[in-house]
């Protein structure tokens, strides 16, 4: 009896010595990929800053006076981290998008709506920037123009769907999407003096995005 005792338990202790060394080669391998992942997020994120730094100068060619004044005091002020780069080739724009819609942050580059999709997720993604600033060029936006945005997700390109005019109190154009989606917004008409009226809509939409699930669909 002693002799099949001792095989049952050298048995039980070789399975508990191999499953320790299974769960502490899993956890070696998740703490590899966490640190990956950590070490990956991070050096995009430091190339978010680098390629759209906030004090870098925009091509200011078309802004007003008053705006060019209102982001050079808007430097003097401390900034949030971008959450993304907005890139349009078609109009030279290539700018930090900023959490909030406050008047410094836009005065300073352009801004993340708040309660849209966050910019590289599924939904609508609202950005809202100045008709006499970052966003005086959207006037020569036509559908088929593409948008690139580059966040810690990675970067994508999004197509220019179509552009159109609401009036201020208009919320349903940042409504959710069942696509991967960009909604730009800014004052419209670009060149009104005084508080514009209306607001100019750009929507884009993902090129190669995700199709939408159906439970988003419904």
């Amino acid at each position: 009896m002693a002799a099949p005792r001792r095989r049952l338990l050298l048995l039980v202790e070789r399975l508990s010595l191999a499953f320790g060394l299974v769960g502490l080669v899993g956890w070696g391998s998740f703490q590899i990929r966490g640190a990956t992942s950590a070490r990956n997020d991070l050096a995009r994120f430091a190339a978010l800053q680098v390629v759209a730094p906030h004090d870098s100068t925009p091509d200011q060619t078309l802004w007003s006076p008053h705006r060019v004044s209102a982001w050079r005091q808007a430097l003097s002020e401390p900034a949030p981290a971008p959450l993304a780069v907005l890139r349009i080739p078609k109009i030279r724009l290539e700018v930090a998008v900023l959490p909030g819609t406050d008047d410094r942050t836009l005065d300073r580059g352009l801004g993340h709506i708040e309660q849209t999709a966050e910019p590289g997720t599924d939904g609508n993604a609202g950005i809202a920037g100045h008709r006499d600033g970052f966003f005086r060029g959207l006037k020569d936006i036509e559908p088929g123009d593409s948008i690139e945005l580059e966040t810690l997700h990675g970067k994508e390109t999004y197509r220019v769907e179509r552009t159109w005019i609401v009036e201020p109190d208009d919320v349903s154009v940042l409504d959710p999407t069942p696509t991967q989606t960009l909604t730009l917004v800014t004052c419209y008409p670009f060149y009104f003096v005084g508080s514009a009226p209306q607001r100019f809509i750009v929507r884009g939409v993902r090129v190669g995005g995700r199709p939408p699930s159906s439970s988003a669909s419904m």
